[in-house]
């Protein structure tokens, strides 16, 4: 698998210029800013308050807005979106809501419209200088075999992408943070587990001049709706 910006394989499987997109499970609004940076319409959608205000103190590039909700549910009417975005989101929603998450995307999809989900891979330096942590290889699993049933449940199967993607840390101190900041019940867990997360860290990143990096394989899905 080869490194790859995420905007670039964004861009290169599904028309975003102009496009109206929901970003489910937006989080900071990292993802959403490379798609309206795409030339996308985007509206951020998460279901933690604290993420959201993060993602909401950055101007937008493109008019992107952000609001409160969960993927089960969705905060969109029917037939409103273009694109709908999974980036690193479908494996956190409860298992039991998978089906009914990729339903309520397919429901807010105008016909022929296009599904992008994203989800790192159980393996590689990321994944592994995080494993003890946060360990989801079940979970990620579980997002799979969603992701299938969603082809017998109004979805064709267009593609099915793998590249490499760069997480970069500036230090052990920001990763544990963000971490932190993402799920506070980590807290406790870093307290109990500090001393073997920063090992972990050393030896799974790669240290450069601008800080840590830890090689993540992501694979893409993209379907359309039937």
């Amino acid at each position: 698998m080869a490194e790859q910006k995420h905007q670039d394989v964004m861009a290169a499987l599904v028309p975003l210029t102009g496009a109206h997109v929901l970003d489910i499970g937006c989080g900071n609004g990292r993802i959403t800013r490379l798609i309206a940076g795409l030339g996308a319409h985007v509206v951020g959608i998460d279901p933690g308050q604290s993420q959201l205000e993060k993602a909401r103190a950055l101007p937008p590039l493109n008019g992107e807005s952000y609001v409160f909700g969960v993927a089960e549910n969705l905060p969109a009417a029917d037939e409103s979106a273009d694109v709908v975005f999974f980036f690193n989101s479908l494996h956190h929603v409860p298992e039991t809501a998978m089906d009914t998450a990729l339903d309520e995307a397919r429901r807010a999809l105008k016909p022929n419209g296009w599904l992008f989900i994203a989800e790192p891979l159980a393996e590689g330096p990321q994944f592994l200088m995080q494993q003890p942590l946060n360990d989801e290889t079940e979970v990620r699993a579980r997002a799979l075999e969603a992701i299938e049933r969603a082809k017998r449940r109004g979805f064709n199967e267009v593609s099915q992408t793998r590249y490499v993607a760069d997480g970069k840390h500036t230090s052990y101190e920001s990763f544990r943070d963000g971490s932190i900041s993402i799920s506070p019940v980590r807290a406790k867990l870093f307290a109990e587990r500090d001393a073997e997360m920063r090992a972990r860290f050393e030896r799974f990143g790669e240290k450069r001049a601008d800080g840590w990096h830890f090689a993540s394989p992501i694979r893409v899905n993209v379907l359309r709706k039937a």
